[in-house]
């Protein structure tokens, strides 16, 4: 049984990045993605990220929540685009 507590450092030592807080700021800025991009349509996910992050999601297992963070910190860029925000 994996016990591990979702957050997203261990998120992202789960999909083989580095989980530093640097890494995952310098990730995050790095990889906005458009409106209408779905999280596991990013082009920089290898097949087994893909594979991992739309598994999360579609079983809204346990990791469910720290991908939808990642998912909606991806998408802040557009997000404030769309509202007038930026």
């Amino acid at each position: 049984m994996d016990d591990t507590t979702p957050r997203m450092s261990t998120l992202f030592q789960q999909l083989g990045l580095d989980d530093s807080d640097e890494a995952i700021a310098t990730f995050i800025k790095d990889g906005q993605l458009a409106s209408e991009v779905n999280i596991v349509d990013a082009p920089y996910w290898s097949d087994a990220q893909r594979h991992f992050i739309g598994e999360q999601l579609g079983a809204d297992a346990a990791w469910a929540i720290v991908v939808d963070q990642l998912n909606e910190s991806l998408h802040e860029n557009s997000v404030k685009r769309q509202t007038g925000l930026d």
